[in-house]
């Protein structure tokens, strides 16, 4: 169990040590301020606006800011579905895969438009390089490129007096892409395609395998194999910006606990990293753009105790499997020599700490790709993995989306205290009125709106015990888990849930599309009420938002909308589960 903690504790400060100077970064790159690739990147910069007929220097309203984030994503939906579903039609396919169906199509294409992920198709069976390459990976830069630039406009809501600019979408959108994914992603691209991941065009290879085996088909025959297809393609690209942009789409079906997507330890940890790097250093960009660090910091320390409890947890009861499988303490479950704990679902290469801490990771940002099944979790594990995604994906989150869900408690958080002591509640300097109120309650209340109305809609569905891989408590988990999933954006499920169907292609997509864009423009009417509010000096009265005092209040109130919401839908699945083995 030591080592188990000491890796967990190396991984967590690896994260923390890159995410501050990123953090300053990113706040130089979207104030237009000078940087180190500033030389190089400027003149692209400037002729893509040139050649876009942007005016870079133009204030939006949140309105006019909402519609061009709105139009923008529809355009790319569109766009997406329809390479999907003419994909045999396009080029770089030298498989000859032929398109999707419409559902799939339209399933897909909402998942990575709304940096979700989520897939029902295996991905080197079901889409050509071109789809990979030129449809989904443009989407992972892209969409996470929008969350970040949304939160921006929220930012500079807090920073601007008596004004009606947010910035311009499109301005934020090529810089986030241009100076922070782009440069990012090459890094980490290097880095994993140096370890084994492959980056090529060529058609997938043959080989034949050391020992022939007998495989039995559906009609109850066997045959000999004595071959083996070994899938290739532009994965390296796609799987470094899969974890940067917290997208987490898998190149391959098995996502990162394919050997060709996650090879070794070392790439493991490159990738590990990458998936909370960019949401951890928004914390200190926010603290940093705002002009008061410790606000960055109260909000960091909250996201970053939700997730160490929730790793601890994870870790403890994976190192410790079930009763069942220690079969009362009759098989050692120490890691003397051994894995130890619960390897079911795990990679040998990886184990219990790399395993459950990817699981925690991918989980708390709205990334969704595992380097092990959360299928094969205890109860209790899958459970965690589960609550993460059902709190909002606000313990860092998606990359922008998570911050500002985030801040949406926070604002939350004044509201409520400043009903407990008799005052208008005020956050960084503005007044909390009503009308930001309301706004703040549908940032926070579409994800578990969406999770629940979805997973009972889908329970009462005939056709969905045909989709179940399991049944009784685990089998509920699959539903609850599939639309906590979409609805936190998240995108990872539980394997062997088949939801390649027309009804959960269709109703998962659309709690992807709600959950994406509901708090997405009510964040927006928030930033745009913000930035033409005066500011307040403080007084005796006001509530510190920097103190321990405020971290435990917001850690307490994204407690209550996340878990008491969930609490008896968790009750008849996993926590039901975990009583039945005790």
């Amino acid at each position: 169990m030591m080592n188990v903690i000491i890796q967990m504790v190396i991984y967590c400060l690896i994260l923390v040590l890159l995410a501050v100077p990123l953090g300053s970064y990113i706040g130089k790159v979207m104030n237009g301020e000078r940087i180190i690739l500033s030389k190089v990147l400027l003149p692209v910069e400037n002729g893509i606006y040139k050649m876009l007929k942007i005016d870079r220097d133009e204030e939006m309203n949140w309105k006019k800011y909402a519609v061009c984030a709105g139009a923008f994503s529809v355009i790319s939906l569109a766009a997406l579905w329809l390479i999907l579903m003419i994909q045999g039609y396009l080029p770089l396919n030298p498989e000859r895969i032929g398109g999707t169906s419409w559902h799939l199509g339209f399933n897909t294409a909402a998942s990575f438009v709304t940096n979700t992920n989520w897939q029902a198709y295996s991905g080197e069976s079901a889409l050509s390089y071109f789809s990979q390459m030129v449809g989904l990976n443009v989407q992972n830069f892209v969409s996470a490129a929008v969350g970040i630039a949304v939160l921006f406009a929220l930012i500079r809501g807090f920073v601007r007096v008596k004004q009606k600019g947010l910035g311009n979408f499109y301005t934020d959108v090529t810089r986030v892409i241009l100076y922070v994914l782009i440069p990012l992603s090459l890094i980490v691209s290097v880095v994993i395609i140096s370890q084994g991941v492959p980056q090529s065009f060529k058609q997938y290879d043959e080989v034949a395998l050391l020992e022939p085996m007998e495989v039995e088909q559906e009609d109850g025959t066997t045959v000999t194999v004595t071959k083996q297809v070994i899938p290739l393609g532009p994965a390296g690209s796609q799987i470094a910006i899969k974890q940067l942009g917290t997208n987490g789409g898998g190149f391959y079906g098995v996502n990162s606990a394919h050997p060709f997507e996650n090879p070794n330890p070392l790439s493991n940890v490159f990738e590990m990293i990458s998936i909370l790097l960019i949401p951890a250093a928004l914390c200190f960009t926010f603290g940093r753009n705002i002009k008061d660090k410790r606000q960055g910091r109260a909000i960091f320390l909250a996201m970053f105790i939700l997730l160490a409890a929730a790793l601890a947890i994870i870790g403890f009861n994976e190192q410790n499997g079930t009763p069942q499988l220690a079969q009362n303490g009759a098989v050692y479950m120490g890691t003397d020599g051994q894995a130890g704990g619960n390897m079911e679902g795990k990679e040998t290469r990886f184990g219990i700490a790399a395993s459950s801490t990817w699981a925690a990771f991918t989980t708390a940002a709205s990334n969704g790709s595992v380097n092990s099944m959360h299928d094969s979790y205890t109860p209790i594990g899958g459970l965690v993995t589960m609550l993460l995604m059902q709190l909002g994906e606000v313990v860092f989150g998606g990359v922008g989306c998570g911050l500002y869900g985030m801040l949406g408690f926070a604002i939350m958080t004044v509201f409520i205290a400043g009903l407990m002591v008799g005052r208008t509640p005020e956050y960084l300097g503005k007044k909390i009125e009503p009308y930001e109120m309301k706004m703040a309650v549908l940032v926070c209340i579409a994800t578990p709106a969406a999770i629940l109305v979805g997973s009972g809609i889908a329970a009462v569905f005939p056709e969905t015990v045909d989709s179940l891989n399991n049944y009784g408590a685990h089998g509920l988990s699959e539903v609850l888990y599939a639309y906590s999933s979409a609805g936190g954006n998240n995108g990872s499920a539980f394997a062997g849930f088949n939801a390649n169907t027309p009804f959960f292609n269709v109703s998962i997509g659309l709690v992807m599309l709600f959950v994406r864009f509901l708090p997405m423009f009510a964040t927006l009417a928030i930033a745009g009420s913000m930035a033409a509010k005066k500011k307040v000096a403080a007084s005796e009265g006001t509530l510190p938002t920097h103190n321990a005092m405020f971290i435990f209040l917001l850690i307490v109130i994204v407690l209550l909308v996340g878990a008491l919401s969930f609490f008896p839908a968790l009750a008849l699945g996993p926590i039901a589960e975990f009583l039945e083995m005790t």
